[in-house]
């Protein structure tokens, strides 16, 4: 069985100009190594088959695999991550994670978060910036304390202390600063001040299930004390994370993950971050249906870890998932 490799690789963009921050989602030479030899631990051939760009090039050539690995996060656009599912779904070629829907929907976080609402799961009130003028209309709308950060980024990109927001002059500053840096709209929630939880899913639909969930605090020396970008980048320094065993806390957060997981139809595995209340009561943040896979830094992996299980045995339960989706084992 061939399994091919979409990626979208930190080096090859920095070689290209890229800012450190623009490829902030992409994966390290590391990780794409690390992938490379587990699948092939796994009794697998792979092949490694690049970015977006490179895969239409490999299927116009007329290559072929029998499953693709993907992790690829696109270039630009709200819809970025669903390039290579699109692509392989045109050429028929089976693929391993979420579908271009799903990647779609879930990279807006205003589009996740109203999927999860509508099916009666706690999410924090909020609501969406495209310019400086749609500021007025937000007048009693919201209760401060806010939180701001781009609608389409990940890893933390534009999550900074300019998002914390407690009046509105602040709120004003911090959307007219990210509306010019990264050129998209700004989700505007209320901020919920409890403790945060990221819980690691396989499988898909019915057959779903919860690995594990990992608590993440971000320790004083981290900057504003918010799970920014820089504090990920720097998260042996920055950031301490401990399993989350204590109940009923832990079945409250991980039955809101599942059910997020399950109603925004994502598959064969992902991550779903939980934020409490000031009641102590779990809301949905935002799910990530491409997670980070370098095998100790990235929180997916870390938690598989946690329970207690291998990276290669990680691997193998997100094939085995696709796989069974696709109607087995392909020859």
């Amino acid at each position: 069985m061939n399994i091919g490799l979409t990626y979208d690789l930190r080096s090859d963009y920095l070689k290209e100009g890229f800012t450190t921050e623009q490829v902030a989602e992409f994966d390290s030479d590391e990780t794409i190594a690390a992938i490379e030899s587990g699948i092939g631990s796994l009794g697998y051939q792979t092949d490694r088959i690049g970015n977006a760009k490179a895969l239409a090039r490999r299927l116009v050539a007329g290559d072929r695999w029998d499953l693709v690995f993907n992790i690829a996060e696109g270039v630009e656009g709200r819809s970025r991550e669903s390039q290579v599912p699109a692509l392989l779904e045109l050429y028929g070629v089976p693929y391993c994670l979420s579908d271009a829907l799903v990647c779609a929907v879930t990279l807006d976080k205003a589009m996740a978060k109203r999927i999860v609402r509508s099916a009666g799961l706690a999410t924090p009130n909020f609501c969406v910036v495209d310019s400086e003028s749609a500021l007025e209309s937000l007048d009693g709308s919201l209760n401060y304390p806010l939180f701001a950060k781009p609608l389409a980024e990940g890893t933390g990109k534009g999550v900074d202390a300019h998002s914390f927001i407690d009046g509105p002059e602040k709120l004003r500053q911090s959307c007219r600063h990210m509306l010019e840096r990264y050129r998209q709209s700004v989700l505007v929630e209320e901020f919920l001040p409890g403790r945060e939880f990221t819980t690691a899913i396989l499988g898909t639909g019915r057959s779903a299930k919860v690995l594990g969930s990992m608590e993440v605090e971000v320790l004083e020396a981290g900057s504003a004390k918010i799970y920014s970008y820089e504090n990920k980048e720097l998260c042996d320094r920055m950031c301490r994370y401990r399993p989350l065993r204590e109940q009923p806390l832990a079945s409250a957060v991980e039955a809101l993950a599942l059910a997020s997981y399950r109603v925004l139809e994502c598959r064969d595995t992902g991550r779903v971050d939980i934020r409490l209340d000031a009641a102590g009561r779990p809301s949905f943040m935002e799910v990530n249906p491409l997670p980070g896979m370098h095998p100790t830094h990235s929180d997916l992996p870390m938690i598989a870890t946690q329970e207690g299980m291998s990276y290669e045995q990680l691997l193998s339960a997100i094939i085995r998932s696709a796989l069974e989706r696709i109607g087995g084992h392909r020859a």
